[in-house]
């Protein structure tokens, strides 16, 4: 059979054969350059004769899977040392954990830990590695309470405070460029969310570099460079950049759809959100749980989602090797699907199970689902019985303060 390309707004459309031999057009993943691409083409021009400071993980890849620091170094870029984020820089960490002070085996650089590291330990990292540019290249996925935009603000404030110049590689958002949810109250700052911004920012690490410098840090000497042909329409599965899990519970970008909603289950004692599953925050349930919390959900006929009734036992987290039942989060429709709304209305169903209990956290934030939500507003509606439209009602206008105020920091169309 003769095979086509056609030409498509947006990409390639390829023929392919469907069900009994007829052929159908689907639309080809969008090319996009990132930044990393993009300097790379330019022969590190950004980085001449500078000594680089990378702050990177196992994201930063290019089509080839070639790691940012592993092209650099073969290059000839002078690489001061690497700093790595939660997990550690080659990704052998696990969840809150680190690789600690070590030499990277490939390059026989330096690696540092940057995870949970203060402002004081970054400038002092930065001034005994001799670094005079600072580099950030990681995937983020879109949730304020993912820990990595906050690696980006802190090493961006300690590099505004030695006077170094800090370059942002940009990559694209894989769960789109729309801003959700509620916003974080200073009372409830932590280590997983520092400042105030919304649940799902919808802003890629280059944006929200340019979002903390306009807002909290005037003296950064930032300079993005930013991705070619990704605008806030796209997810993940639209573009042809590589997909690299950031985390171990972040396996594909199905998970990272659904992750700045159903994370809240981490709040939530009496849950479990997936851990321990090939489909951590996809699956959530508990042993006390039954079907019938499927039939509900299912009910209210959320926009873009389904839900399977689903059994699962996990082996590691909450309720290890014991039968949990539950649902699988199922997206339909990226476009419209609501992912923190969705979450809440799984939470609101749940807390009318005997036995439902919000995880408990150190003082002065005693519970850790108010750290995730950004207050406790959140968890005291949901526990005085508020309807869904309520709960996610109550966010409205400081969610529409926070389009408008991230509005000059973009570098890319929305919808």
């Amino acid at each position: 059979m003769r095979r086509n390309l056609l030409a498509a707004t947006g990409g390639v459309l390829a023929a392919v054969v469907g069900p009994a031999g007829a052929a159908r057009a689907v639309p080809a993943r969008k090319r996009v350059r990132t930044g990393m691409d993009r300097q790379a083409a330019a022969k590190w021009a950004a980085l001449d004769g500078e000594r680089v400071g990378v702050v990177s993980n196992l994201t930063a890849v290019d089509r080839e899977y070639r790691h940012l620091v592993d092209r650099m170094h073969a290059d000839g870029v002078r690489i001061a040392a690497i700093f790595g984020p939660e997990h550690g820089f080659r990704g052998s960490a696990p969840v809150g954990g680190d690789e600690g002070m070590r030499t990277d085996p490939r390059t026989t650089l330096p690696v540092y830990d940057g995870h949970l590291a203060t402002l004081d330990g970054w400038t002092r990292m930065f001034t005994e590695a001799g670094v005079t540019t600072v580099v950030f290249d990681m995937q983020d996925v879109g949730a304020r309470f993912y820990t990595y935009i906050w690696t980006l603000y802190d090493s961006m404030a300690a590099a505004a405070a030695l006077n170094l110049r800090y370059v942002v590689l940009d990559r694209p958002n894989p769960i789109g460029g729309r801003a959700r949810g509620p916003m974080l109250q200073p009372a409830f700052a932590s280590a997983v969310g520092r400042k105030e911004i919304v649940q799902q920012h919808g802003m890629t690490v280059g944006e929200l570099a340019r979002f903390f410098r306009g807002e909290w840090l005037p003296r950064a000497r930032l300079e993005v460079i930013a991705c070619e042909g990704w605008h806030g329409d796209l997810f993940a599965a639209d573009t042809d950049v590589p997909w690299v899990m950031p985390s171990p519970n972040m396996p594909t970008p199905d998970t990272a759809l659904v992750y700045p909603g159903t994370c809240l289950f981490e709040g939530v004692a009496s849950l479990s959100e997936g851990r321990g599953t090939t489909r951590p925050f996809e699956l959530a349930g508990a042993p006390g749980l039954d079907f019938r919390w499927r039939d509900r959900l299912a009910g209210l006929d959320l926009p873009g989602v389904e839900f399977r009734e689903a059994y699962f036992e996990p082996r590691v987290g909450r309720f290890v090797d014991e039968l949990c039942v539950g649902v699988e989060v199922r997206v339909g429709d990226p476009k419209s699907f609501d992912p923190i709304g969705t979450a809440t209305a799984m939470l609101i169903e749940a807390r009318r199970y005997p036995g439902f209990v919000w995880r408990k956290d150190p003082w002065p934030i005693p519970h850790f689902v108010d750290k995730l939500a950004g207050s406790d507003r959140y968890r005291t509606m949901i526990d005085a019985g508020a309807p869904l439209a309520e709960v996610t009602g109550a966010w409205r206008d400081e969610l529409a303060a926070f389009v408008r105020k991230r509005k000059p920091y973009l570098l890319y169309p929305r919808p």
